[in-house]
């Protein structure tokens, strides 16, 4: 009988009740035992994992995805599947670290977790739980995915929508993978093409080191000037519409061209939910691509972060990094045609 691995990191799902608000519980294994037990023919036999240090998701950082992926590569022959509880506040960064940690599965991972605890009356973990097994054993899903409240989502496309909706994560720019309701429906023209080979990536040094910087109204060069003065390996501009910044004012830009010549790889994306970067669109866009900034194309903040921080914690060559942030690894953006 197919089997699917359960690795417990933390996050609301396995949360109990403390005096200083809801802690991580160690004791989940327990619980899930009870629940899981006697439904009789429909679920797989499963396995059970919790890290030694169950984390808010909130506490995640680049090392932990990578001991994620570690854990799934070197159990990876033995199970079928793989379920991955997790917090929902980083849980579109994992999943989508994931994705570029474990290109080539053949195989399922599902990032699940839940808004409510498991113990808490009225919770939606008990269902996302019970999908999220079911799914994991399915031969037809080759990717990583993120499961909530009925939906499948490619993991490297979702984003967190809501912090008080059981509906919590979307794919704004790719359609559903599936949906479990009276049936479960999957769209299999939506699923990744099965790899030619396996091709697990885990760098030794999990910080590529990058930053993420938000556009405003106002931001002044000499901030700008601040966030790179360190001089990170990598940018994420969240930048406006389809790629238009705060141009006319040409240090602005400078600071952008100064830290592309030092290394510091700058990349594009959109504030907005929808649609794409096209930094030749507008002038406040193609000054952009004057200093040498890429464009992100239709990839979430999420996967524009950790694509980057991945293939910089790869130690690639720089212009091999540039080149891949606009090319689709596992599905992660569309390319324009």
């Amino acid at each position: 009988m197919k089997k699917t691995l359960i690795l417990y990191t933390g996050g609301t799902l396995g949360m109990r009740r403390s005096a200083s608000g809801y802690i991580p519980d160690a004791d989940l294994e327990t619980l899930l035992d009870k629940l899981l037990t006697g439904i009789p023919g429909q679920l797989p036999e499963y396995d059970f994992h919790a890290f030694d240090q169950l984390l808010d998701s909130a506490n995640m950082q680049p090392a932990d995805w990578y001991r994620i992926a570690a854990c799934i590569r070197d159990r990876y022959d033995r199970y079928a599947g793989f379920v991955v509880l997790h917090g929902t506040d980083t849980m579109a960064y994992t999943s989508s670290a994931l994705s570029f940690a474990l290109q080539g599965l053949d195989k399922p991972v599902i990032v699940t977790g839940s808004q409510i605890p498991l113990r808490e009356m009225r919770s939606d973990a008990h269902n996302n739980l019970i999908a999220a097994l079911l799914l994991s054993t399915d031969e037809t899903l080759a990717e990583v995915c993120l499961y909530f409240n009925g939906k499948l989502l490619r993991g490297n496309r979702a984003t967190k929508v809501s912090s008080g909706s059981l509906d919590a994560f979307a794919t704004p720019n790719y359609p559903l993978l599936g949906e479990v309701g009276i049936h479960v429906d999957i769209d299999r023209s939506a699923l990744l093409a099965p790899a030619l080979r396996r091709d697990f990536q885990i760098p030794g040094f999990a910080d590529g080191g990058v930053v993420i910087l938000k556009l405003f109204p106002g931001i002044s060069p000499f901030f700008l000037s601040k966030v790179l003065e360190y001089s990170p390996r990598g940018l994420v501009l969240e930048t406006y519409g389809t790629g238009n910044a705060p141009t006319d004012d040409k240090s602005f830009t400078g600071w952008l061209e100064k830290a592309t010549e030092r290394g510091t790889i700058c990349v594009a994306v959109s504030q907005c939910l929808e649609n794409r970067v096209d930094l030749g669109k507008y002038a406040a866009g193609s000054a952009l691509l004057r200093a040498g900034v890429v464009g992100g194309l239709d990839m979430t903040t999420e996967a524009a972060y950790s694509k980057l921080n991945h293939l910089l914690a790869m130690d690639l060559p720089q212009q091999e990094v540039r080149e891949l942030m606009q090319t689709s690894l596992c599905g992660e953006c569309t390319l324009l045609h």
